[in-house]
């Protein structure tokens, strides 16, 4: 009986051992970095233009969904002379704790203000690297000029030398 005792116990200290070793050796903040999530509705609130014109609804709308793998994403922009920008996407995608894969199964960009008229986008998938530090995610969407941070409830998209839109998680 005392044998069995003694083993029982030496192998509980064991365990605890290294249970207490490998947490001691983690980084300070390895509980933090798991795999990001941008699941939610988030809303369009408003765009600041280059020139530092804030530009809000009616004159700009968008929504946005993320489900744990769509993208439906939805902007609507109107310019001072009346002609209007949209576009609209159905995708699935992807997000781990090192990239972001998206694949556009249809997309349809209607640019009357830069005089293009109506394009469409199918069937193209594509992935880019994230950065992610537990909290703040951000990468550039694959088939769109901004590059997209998100942290907690708020979310922003920013292309160069064209907009920085500003989203909130409202779902």
């Amino acid at each position: 009986m005392k044998t069995k005792t003694l083993l029982v116990v030496v192998l509980m200290v064991t365990a605890f051992s290294f249970l207490s070793f490998t947490y001691i050796n983690q980084p300070k903040e390895a509980h933090l970095l798991k795999t990001p999530s941008i699941e939610g509705t988030y809303k369009l609130l408003w765009r600041k233009l280059p020139d530092g014109t804030t530009v809000k609804p009616p004159m700009i709308m968008g929504i946005q969904t993320f489900t744990k793998d769509i993208r439906n994403f939805n902007i609507l922009s109107v310019d001072k002379n009346g002609k209007h920008y949209s576009y609209s996407v159905y995708s699935t995608y992807k997000l781990t704790d090192k990239e972001f894969t998206e694949t556009i199964h249809f997309g349809v960009n209607n640019d009357e203000i830069g005089g293009k008229g109506v394009t469409y986008i199918t069937d193209q998938t594509k992935t880019v690297p994230i950065n992610f530090n537990g909290k703040k995610l951000e990468f550039k969407f694959p088939f769109d000029p901004p590059t997209v941070t998100f942290e907690g409830n708020k979310s922003t998209a920013t292309a160069e030398g064209m907009f920085t839109d500003y989203w909130e998680k409202v779902k």
